[in-house]
């Protein structure tokens, strides 16, 4: 059946809202993708595109990390969910839920580095919060400032993350070190996607209501470049060590990858129907794998031509999803 399936794809010259040559590819371990729509992580197996299992999640999942060794996973569990649910991936199973009803809307995450500790976003309280991995305890609550805080970046060194604050139009930027918020900066209205270089020195930020990516100077506050023409900049990924940067838009249905120094639109590849949101990389970035929300399926895409190498079925509505190199079949 595999030979049939891969010969099938390795066919098809033309892949359903992608228009793009597909072709088949050796990818190995596990994806994992959180199923909005049905409130579920599906766990796929990238050789043979298997789903090896589909775990309950909290309401709502939408961002997803896991681990460098793939043994683990934390899922947030955003509006309604108000919890993280941890994943032992090389047991497919749920190891544990962590309850954040007096964090609520729990949406961003990040690890940091060590893996040690995780950095959560509470939209509902406007908090950063700070996690103990080992005993899963709330070290620090850090308070934004600003509401609607969304998404996270977090600097490579792990001294200062960055929020997207959603309803309050700016960035917070926050002293992990001391636990405390040292300045807030006004950006276009409806900031969510964020991202930073590994030296903290830029900020990526997508706006949704302008339709615009800023690079803010992260010590002057300053935009140093915006690149415009989105509709909704759902995320941002740095790759290739911050030389290029990827973006999904999923309401013009487009993935674009730029010139993270200059701004030029290098390429970009139009997703008919399909409503790109999360996106991540495979063990290196040469491979993205892009969540396609309304077409209940991923793509595993080829990050210089944007052509198709694997397709991937999920449950309803994929967003958030993340690579283990566990191969678990």
């Amino acid at each position: 059946m595999r030979r049939t399936i891969g010969l099938m794809i390795s066919l098809l010259a033309v892949v359903a809202g992608g228009l793009a040559l597909a072709q088949d590819a050796d990818l190995s371990g596990t994806l994992i993708v959180l199923n909005k729509g049905d409130n579920t992580a599906s766990f796929i197996d990238l050789e043979s595109g298997d789903t090896l299992a589909t775990l309950p999640t909290g309401t709502n999942p939408h961002e997803l990390v896991v681990t460098n060794s793939g043994r683990f996973a934390v899922s947030t569990n955003y509006s309604g969910g108000d919890s993280l649910t941890v994943f032992d991936v090389q047991n497919l199973s749920v190891a544990r839920t962590i309850d954040l009803s007096e964090h609520p809307e729990p949406h961003g995450i990040e690890y940091l580095p060590g893996e040690e500790t995780l950095v959560v976003t509470t939209e509902g309280s406007n908090e950063t919060l700070v996690l103990d991995m080992a005993s899963w305890r709330i070290v620090s609550v850090i308070d934004t400032l600003m509401p609607g805080s969304h998404m996270v970046a977090v600097t490579k060194d792990a001294r200062v993350a960055y929020t997207a604050n959603t309803a309050g139009n700016s960035v917070s930027i926050i002293d992990l070190d001391a636990g405390r918020t040292t300045r807030t900066l006004d950006v276009p209205p409806q900031p969510e996607a964020i991202a930073t270089n590994g030296a903290g020195t830029d900020i990526w930020v997508g706006s949704n209501a302008e339709g615009i990516v800023s690079v803010i100077d992260a010590e002057t506050g300053r935009a140093r470049m915006q690149l415009p023409g989105f509709s909704w900049p759902y995320r941002i990924l740095l790759i290739f060590e911050g030389q290029r940067v990827v973006i999904p838009d999923a309401r013009r249905e487009t993935l674009a990858v730029f010139d993270a120094t200059s701004g030029e639109k290098l390429r970009e590849r139009t997703l008919t129907g399909a409503g790109p949101q999360g996106i991540a990389t495979y063990r290196d970035d040469g491979t993205l794998f892009v969540a396609l929300s309304r077409q209940a399926r991923v793509l595993a895409i080829d990050s210089e031509t944007l052509e198709t190498v694997r397709e991937y079925s999920t449950g309803a509505g994929p967003d958030g999803l993340g690579y283990s190199p566990l191969t678990l079949r």
